[in-house]
């Protein structure tokens, strides 16, 4: 389909009063959108925060093997996830009994995968940060892996609070694991990047720049997130400090 200025003009004109009116179609996509990957990051929170800060503490044989493999994991392509995940999810594969192909659950499970290590490796790095520091004196105090690991990621709260705004951010904006697991079924399993790109195939381009608008909100709204946690960080940092300073010795 050729498309000419006025065509496109229309058609932005199109999105932004779908966006102002908050058309139902667009906000069905996007409660999904955000419910799936909000959904996917709690899932990867609860388990990469712990096992991170268990690898940044822990010395065991073959520890430069599995940074290895969880550095590479971090380029995984979402598609390459989108294949696995469907896999196992198959009617003849190995968790097909559970009957979540193009589900909901299959989306989030999807996700899970795609953002579990971007989460175990930052959150690895920040503890090991955190351990070169403290650690020594945690350990002279009798402290054990699990317990430093601990200890060390509540003293890393805000960094790792970081780490998980950012990995939403990387769950919500992919397209290929949900499109393969979820079918981007209308009303079921829709989300804002499948939805955009099948609306730009078929020439929908109001329902696509809605889409694209809204999507583009939401990550500038996390980076926005991201910036004021750190520049808040920085100033209570700052004013701690300062009264470290003031105080007699």
């Amino acid at each position: 389909m050729a498309l000419t200025g006025s065509s496109i003009e229309q058609s932005a004109l199109a999105a932004f009063r779908m966006i102002i009116d908050f058309d139902p179609a667009l906000r069905s996509i996007l409660w999904r959108s955000l419910g799936v990957s909000g959904s996917a990051t709690a899932l990867a929170g609860a388990l990469g925060l712990g096992l991170g800060a268990w690898i940044a503490v822990a010395r065991f044989r073959g520890r430069g093997a599995l940074l290895t493999l969880l550095n590479t994991s971090l380029a995984l392509p979402s598609v390459v996830v989108g294949l696995v995940v469907y896999l196992l999810l198959s009617r003849s594969g190995p968790l097909g009994f559970l009957g979540w192909l193009y589900s909901f659950k299959a989306m989030v499970f999807a996700q899970t995968v795609l953002v579990l290590p971007v989460v175990t490796a930052l959150t690895r790095q920040a503890v090991e940060d955190a351990e070169r520091s403290h650690g020594e004196q945690l350990r002279s105090l009798g402290a054990g892996p699990w317990m430093r690991g601990l200890l060390l990621a509540a003293d890393e709260r805000y960094a790792l609070l970081t780490v998980l705004i950012a990995s939403f951010g990387r769950a919500v904006s992919e397209v290929g694991a949900v499109m393969i697991v979820g079918g981007n079924i209308d009303g079921f399993t829709r989300v804002m990047t499948t939805a955009i790109a099948l609306e730009t195939s078929k020439g929908d381009l109001a329902l696509a720049l809605g889409l694209g608008a809204l999507l583009l909100a939401v990550v500038l709204a996390l980076n926005l997130l991201i910036a004021l946690l750190a520049r808040w960080r920085e100033s209570r940092d700052g004013a701690a400090a300062e009264v470290a300073r003031v105080l007699p010795a």
